[in-house]
């Protein structure tokens, strides 16, 4: 659980300010959107093999 405490004469503007940077760092949204979404492990060798190719050909593109 994020939090923080808000410190005296703190405006609430910083102060919301340092807890979407808390929350950020945390991963909280990475993670719910990760778990939101169930990928099947054939799915997920689809997407990875499809990746290495799109990088392997990038790399070939920079070489010429």
């Amino acid at each position: 659980m994020v939090g923080i405490i808000v410190q005296e004469g703190e405006s609430i503007d910083k102060a919301l300010k340092r807890f979407k940077k808390k929350y950020e760092q945390a991963g909280i949204m990475r993670e719910f959107k990760r778990r939101t979404f169930y990928t099947p492990p054939s799915v997920k060798k689809k997407m990875k093999k499809a990746k290495a190719i799109r990088r392997a050909q990038r790399m070939m593109m920079e070489q010429l």
